[in-house]
């Protein structure tokens, strides 16, 4: 720990991600706790923390824009035909407690707060461990139990009427370098391809980097990806692709991804070989 709002994850001894739980944050950014930096081993930065494109990205994390009409994700919301909004609708995630914190990870309890009540109940898990001596992976689970006594829906701008923007859900806003990087799954490339699609594993390389996505649970792998590349680097999971995620009353959704983080540029070949070693038992 570094502080009583911060922890740094480490790798083998090495610092590879500092966690922020209580940010200052203006309301219209949706404050919520986040990773950033997060790094490779050989210390090259793989987030960005509200660059000047999207004020709103916090690194790693989890962001939802639209739990029964409050904002989770920050910045405008999309609105059926009126387009991206500026609303006073912005929900905070609060961070409780850690139940556990250790330097390779922690288990943290957290209150999704917005209008004066508490929406949703979070436990998130977080853990960081060695793959290769160039590779790490961060496994990343987050359960949101329903704790109000009617039903929730999560939203996305898609459901809202925005095609192709089905985000919300775990986020990794990724390093903006000078040329868009490289995306690819094992049997697609390029942003048009992936994007809005199933595949058991999502890998993103940049200059001297490979970010490597997998759904962890059979539920996860059927989220469709988020993918930017163009506009901004981001890959993200879709909990509201095709229509609004129904949550009941005391009900709990849970998602699981692990990313590899490697050095270097990794191949199609390389991603699936560090991918099954990241998610096996």
């Amino acid at each position: 720990m570094t502080g009583n709002d911060q922890l740094v994850l480490r790798v083998a001894g090495r610092p590879v991600g500092r966690y922020v739980t209580r940010p200052t944050l203006p309301d219209r950014l949706s404050p919520r706790p986040y990773l950033h930096p997060v790094t490779t081993l050989a210390g090259t930065p793989v987030t960005e923390l509200s660059p000047a494109d999207h004020l709103h990205h916090l690194g790693v994390g989890v962001a939802v824009p639209d739990v029964e009409g409050h904002n989770f994700w920050g910045g405008r919301t999309f609105v059926r035909d009126r387009g991206p909004t500026e609303l006073d609708n912005h929900g905070s995630q609060r961070h409780t407690a850690f139940q556990l914190s250790d330097p390779d990870g922690f288990v943290e309890e957290l209150r999704w707060v917005a209008g004066g009540r508490e929406l949703l109940r979070e436990r998130r898990t977080v853990a960081a461990g060695a793959l290769t001596d160039t590779a790490w992976a961060l496994d990343f689970t987050f359960s949101l139990t329903n704790t109000t006594p009617g039903p929730l829906t999560i939203g996305s701008p898609a459901t809202n009427g925005r095609p192709g923007a089905a985000y919300g859900g775990f986020f990794w806003r990724a390093r903006k370098e000078s040329a868009a990087p490289d995306v690819f799954t094992a049997g697609a490339e390029g942003e048009e391809r992936v994007h809005g699609r199933c595949a058991d594993w999502l890998a993103l390389t940049g200059e001297n980097w490979s970010l490597v996505f997998a759904g962890a649970t059979d539920r996860t792998r059927q989220d469709p990806w988020f993918v930017r590349t163009a506009e901004y680097p981001g890959v993200g999971s879709s909990l509201a692709h095709d229509e609004r995620l129904a949550i009941a009353p005391g009900d709990t959704v849970v998602r699981r991804i692990v990313t590899v983080v490697a050095d270097g540029r990794l191949d199609a070949d390389g991603a699936a070989t560090l991918v099954r070693k990241a998610v096996s038992p």
